[in-house]
């Protein structure tokens, strides 16, 4: 549940940066319905669909990894790499999703198109340490297996 709890948190932070908190980083001094006017009067805007899109297939993921861990009964350390899995996604995921909005307040206020709020960066460290958990567990996963082996095949030798 804790994984699902990460996932939906992670979708919900990205929807929020993209659509509220970087455009007033970018734009300080401005509040969020002044942003929008000025970037409609020069031809933009920042499309809600990618975000929404981005959110709600993280909330679809948090909803599988909750069905088929109360469904299959796997291995913590299955459910643990399966949203590992997911949360390392969420960074392209998230990066795509934000572009248009970025080039769109670059375009409009003559600015650069990356990310201005520091909230994205708990957003890419979430995705860094789920990275680094999916590639050590599955190796942890196999040194005690292997371990187990040993023991088991040293228990009988003795």
């Amino acid at each position: 549940m804790i994984g699902a709890v990460v996932t939906i948190g992670y979708a919900a932070l990205g929807l929020a940066q993209i659509l509220v908190l970087n455009p007033l980083a970018a734009v300080p001094g401005m509040e969020l319905d002044q942003i929008r006017a000025v970037m409609a009067t020069r031809g933009e805007r920042i499309d809600a669909w990618p975000p929404v899109t981005f959110a709600v297939v993280g909330a679809g993921l948090a909803v599988v990894i909750v069905v088929a861990t109360l469904a299959g009964r796997p291995r913590p350390t299955t459910v643990l790499l399966f949203v590992s899995l997911g949360l390392v996604g969420g960074a392209p995921a998230y990066w795509i999703a934000s572009f248009g909005a970025g080039m769109s307040l670059a375009d409009a206020f003559a600015i650069g198109g990356g990310d201005v709020s520091p909230w994205a960066v708990p957003l890419y460290a979430v995705s860094a340490v789920a990275l680094v958990t999916a590639l050590v567990l599955p190796v942890a996963r196999a040194a005690r297996g292997r371990a187990q082996i040993l023991r088991t095949s040293t228990d009988r030798t003795v």
